[in-house]
């Protein structure tokens, strides 16, 4: 018997009839993360502002094999996520991977500085628009045989830092969210939970916060997204928490 490897035979793609969502995937982890689990056969709904570096994404999943579709929208827009929702409820009925990506990050200054319309839309973005996700996506994801929700973190909203106080406190907030969301549906659906801190990523963001840091010191959004799809691939408990802070 021939032990040889049929080339032509077609790769195994573990979320092969998957739909996921992934926030902020116009650029950096989001774009990343998207990229992979198309790679890995799901199909992914591509949310953002940006409708031209959505498209930019789309195309590259498609001429790499993969599908996906863009749904350009701003999560900060009233009623936004709700006809997102009903749109991804009319055209494929469940949600299996939901990514909570998105996020801004407000000026870096003292607490007593902190301006509050942009910490207004700060909070709006990071912690209200999270709550609404899970609030019109939690029907679709009870629909599905096994749904992920992971959301994205940072170092700050454990540790506190000086300046980072706005940043910081949204993101407590929204770990606070899906923690509590994780002990909700623990016994009553198959939904998972997951809080991930990227750690020191280079992205855009990144950039503006450190300006005169060497990009090359950090690791790239590729290396996170590898992560965050084998995480969605393994059986981790609802609830579960990591951390990549290794630098590249």
């Amino acid at each position: 018997m021939s032990g040889a490897v049929d080339a032509s035979a077609p790769v195994a793609r573990p979320f092969e009839g998957q739909i996921a969502l992934v926030t902020g995937s116009s650029r950096g982890i989001g774009a990343a993360t998207a990229n992979a689990l198309a790679a890995q056969g799901a199909h992914v709904v591509l949310t953002g502002r940006d409708t031209k570096a959505l498209e930019a994404v789309e195309e590259a999943i498609f001429e790499a094999g993969g599908s996906a579709t863009i749904a350009p929208v701003d999560l900060v827009e009233p009623d936004g996520i709700a006809r997102l929702a009903s749109a991804v409820s009319q055209r494929w009925g469940k949600l299996d991977i939901l990514v909570i990506n998105a996020a801004v990050l407000p000026e870096l200054t003292s607490v007593a500085d902190i301006d509050q319309r942009v910490f207004n839309k700060a909070l709006t973005t990071n912690v209200l628009a999270p709550q609404a996700l899970i609030a019109n996506f939690d029907p679709l994801l009870r629909k599905s045989a096994d749904a992920r929700v992971i959301g994205l973190t940072t170092t700050v909203a454990a540790a506190p830092r000086a300046f980072w106080g706005a940043y910081g406190a949204t993101k407590a907030a929204l770990e606070v969210l899906l923690a509590c969301y994780a002990q909700e549906t623990e016994k009553t659906s198959k939904i998972r939970v997951a809080i991930v801190n990227p750690g020191a990523t280079r992205t855009a963001m990144r950039a503006r916060a450190y300006p005169g840091e060497d990009p090359a010191t950090v690791k790239p959004a590729e290396d996170v997204a590898t992560r965050l799809v084998a995480l969605l691939g393994e059986p981790f408990a609802t609830g579960h928490r990591e951390s990549l802070n290794q630098t590249r």
